[in-house]
């Protein structure tokens, strides 16, 4: 079974497009292009589910035409209207770490490199411009910027987010 924390949110179908089955896809990252993926991942009823994409192509810098294998009509793709998308963690590459979606750290144990650590990442507030790591630390909710200027090294085989925190920010 597909867990939430082996994948990373890249976007969302919109609604059909034609008649042959084929979404139109609003997309945060385009990993599904930079990776070899051979599969994404929906969110179908509370239960993580793999689609094969049969084709693509893109319409923009953030949309994208999107065919499933077997969604062949547009009766079949309504069911993905505004589903969202994700795409597994386990076909990232290293490289590709950085330019991701920051849920890509869920999960992942954050480690100030004065302080030592401080918590899990266990949420991902994205409803500001900055996006905000969600961390329990000394019994309280802290909200770290998932800013690039924080972060000193990552390491994903210990799924391990090395930062720099401003000190003012872990006193809040």
């Amino acid at each position: 079974m597909i867990k939430r924390e082996e994948l990373i949110k890249i976007g969302v179908f919109n609604k059909p497009h034609g008649l042959n089955g084929e979404l139109s896809f609003s997309f945060i990252d385009d990993v599904f292009d930079r990776c070899d993926s051979p599969y994404i991942v929906c969110q179908i009823e509370g239960i993580f589910v793999p689609f094969y994409i049969e084709e693509y192509r893109f319409r923009g810098d953030s949309a994208a035409l999107v065919k499933l294998e077997d969604i062949d009509s547009d009766q079949e793709a309504r069911m993905f209207t505004n589903v969202e998308v994700f795409y597994p963690k386990k076909y990232i590459s290293e490289e590709d770490v950085v330019t991701t979606p920051r849920d890509y750290f869920l999960e992942y144990l954050i480690v100030d490199e004065f302080l030592g650590e401080i918590g899990r990442i266990k949420s991902l507030d994205d409803t500001t411009v900055n996006w905000l790591f969600e961390v329990d630390y000394k019994n309280k909710q802290l909200l770290i910027p998932a800013n690039d200027d924080f972060i000193s090294r990552i390491d994903t085989d210990k799924k391990i987010l090395y930062m720099r925190i401003p000190e003012a920010l872990l006193s809040l």
